[in-house]
């Protein structure tokens, strides 16, 4: 009963702040000052199919499922330059209770001066370099059941201040509030067994999600060479799952989230048609200390057989320091790729990746294809499939989730 009542209280805490994130937009809107320059809307609506071809191995688990997604968008730019942006997000799943969500990807003012950017809300941030997995990745939660290829982001609440100079970029980053990662509930599919509790996460510290975490980052373009660095102390994005029971006595695993120290590098290369790549990190406060890193090259054919086409090949090594202790799935692996742009009217793209593990049969393979069908309507195909996981493999539990992805979007 504690933990229920833990939960049902932290769950009114983020409802309430999103609650009051909306008001403050529906006030902003109504305001008589808002239109007295240009305010743009847009973002888009769509559909998603999901099939799993094998039947799935736990219960309650669908063989398919059906869900709708909308991000609309508002963006406002004032006279000096600074803006408001404003990005809610939300998914209705049929099959998983928990991939039907609701977050606010950004909510952003943005102060704009001559030497420096202040940016005060919510705001969602990329960093990385490499195609296979993006290592460096910090500020922002994993959005674990949007996919499983870490590229969906929940917002994060944060100050961040930017400061341009000839010698580089440096921001700094005060993040006063941490998001838990999402987890694929009983009816998903894409997990494993038992179930990951949400909602009843540990914390290494005693401040809970409301510890206050810190960022530094440096970024320079040097010729070829973009560079980028930085420091982050805070609680870590990944957590360590631990087995407990519920209150039934069914195990279940608890997500503990420990503060960790982690310094990290992203650099990218381009010479010729070779681009090269590398992102790496070194972490404490999570276990053992430990590096991991992933580099690579990417050489793009143009003009294929004389035509509009551009060709990629892409050639990656993925490889964490902890071997078998390692919590990703890639702790010595190869990947191999093409990517495929026919820079026509549609921008149709297609990229298709085998990730090898370097010490057993097991691989994971993906082909990923999205088409315009107008200036408004986008298409997207994905299709990922688990081969020979053994049970030593961290894919093991998701070896029959095989999966087709089909997404129907419309622009505004």
């Amino acid at each position: 009963m504690k933990m229920l009542k833990t939960k049902s209280i932290r769950f009114n805490l983020i409802n309430y702040f999103l609650l009051a994130a909306i008001c403050s937009l529906f006030n902003l809107v109504n305001s008589p000052y808002v239109f007295a320059e240009e305010a743009e809307i847009s973002g888009y609506v769509g559909g998603q199919v999901r099939l799993f071809p094998n039947n799935s191995l736990y219960e309650g688990q669908s063989d398919h499922s059906v869900s709708v997604v909308a991000q609309p968008e508002y963006y406002k730019e004032f006279e000096d330059g600074s803006s408001f942006t404003f990005v809610p997000f939300f998914r209705l799943d049929s099959a998983d209770s928990e991939r039907t969500h609701f977050d606010v990807r950004e909510l952003t003012y943005l102060w704009l001066k001559d030497d420096f950017e202040l940016r005060v809300g919510i705001r969602k941030l990329f960093w990385g370099v490499t195609e296979g997995f993006h290592l460096v990745n910090i500020i922002n939660q994993i959005d674990l059941v949007e996919n499983i290829d870490f590229e969906d982001f929940l917002g994060q609440p944060m100050v961040n201040l930017s400061l341009d100079k000839d010698w580089g970029t440096l921001d700094f980053f005060l993040l006063p509030y941490f998001r838990e990662r999402t987890f694929p509930g009983k009816g998903g599919r894409l997990r494993g067994e038992p179930i990951i509790a949400v909602g009843q996460a540990q914390y290494e510290s005693g401040a809970k999600e409301w510890r206050s975490d810190l960022a530094l980052r440096y970024t320079q373009v040097f010729g070829d060479i973009d560079f980028g660095v930085y420091h982050f102390y805070g609680t870590n994005r990944e957590p360590t799952l631990l087995a407990d029971q519920d209150e039934n006595g069914s195990p279940i695993l608890i997500p503990f989230y420990q503060v960790i120290n982690q310094t990290a590098t992203d650099i990218s290369y381009v010479v010729d048609d070779w681009l090269w790549k590398f992102e790496g990190f070194y972490r404490t406060g999570q276990g053992d200390p430990f590096f991991a890193w992933t580099g690579g090259f990417e050489y793009t054919f143009t003009g294929v057989r004389k035509t509009r086409m551009d060709l990629g090949v892409i050639g990656e090594w993925l490889y964490d320091d902890r071997g078998s202790f390692a919590t990703t799935a890639f702790e010595n692996d190869l990947l191999g790729g093409l990517r495929l742009a026919l820079n026509d009217e549609d921008s149709t793209e297609f990229l298709a990746g085998w990730i090898q593990d370097v010490g057993d049969p097991a691989a994971v393979a993906f082909i990923e294809t999205s088409r315009r069908f107008s200036d408004n309507i986008k298409a997207t195909l994905e299709i990922r499939t688990f081969i020979n996981q053994d049970e030593s493999d961290l894919f093991f539990q998701q070896r029959n989730d095989d999966l087709f992805q089909f997404e129907l979007e419309y622009y505004f």
